[in-house]
């Protein structure tokens, strides 16, 4: 009779033991830092621009002031929507890709609510030696939203120009 207790009490213990150190794995699992899915592409809804008819063919330009952080000075430079702007006495060019004068976002689709200028922004692409170094967007109201940072330069979005 004492042998089957120290049997059932070995087992209870050795099981006992197995049932910890299964506990213990399991929370070892749900406290470890979560690692990256292998092999799996993580796809991202890329957004577009619908610019519409009441808005387009109605802005000529926008005026982007360009500071240069060295010298503290900022120029503000007229750029037709559509056009290419070289910065002197730089190796950088802005192209305004697009004027939103009411800018919304609607999904993945960027648009304008209305032709009023209730929260101006310009799609511009900045190119530095012919090399993207940034593809945004300057919000006048909003200046430091999804700001671009050079370390030279800075950019925003300053006045836009109807269409006389």
């Amino acid at each position: 009779m004492l042998r089957s207790s120290a049997r059932l009490l070995l087992c209870a213990f050795i099981g006992g033991v197995v049932a910890l150190t299964g506990c213990s794995k399991q929370e070892d699992k749900k406290t470890a830092a979560p690692s990256e899915p292998s092999g799996q592409v993580i796809s991202r809804k890329e957004t577009t621009v619908a610019v519409p008819d009441m808005v387009k063919g109605k802005w000529k330009a926008v005026k982007i002031g360009i500071t240069n952080k060295k010298t503290n000075k900022e120029l503000d430079y007229q750029i037709d929507i559509g056009s290419t702007f070289t910065i002197p006495n730089s190796n950088l060019s802005i192209t305004v890709e697009s004027f939103l004068p009411h800018f919304t976002m609607e999904g993945t689709t960027l648009t304008s609510q209305t032709n009023e200028p209730k929260n101006p922004a310009a799609q511009v692409r900045i190119m530095e030696g012919g090399k993207e170094i940034f593809k945004g967007w300057l919000f006048a109201l909003y200046p430091t939203t999804h700001a671009f940072q050079h370390p030279v330069y800075g950019f925003s979005l300053v006045d836009f120009v109807p269409v006389n």
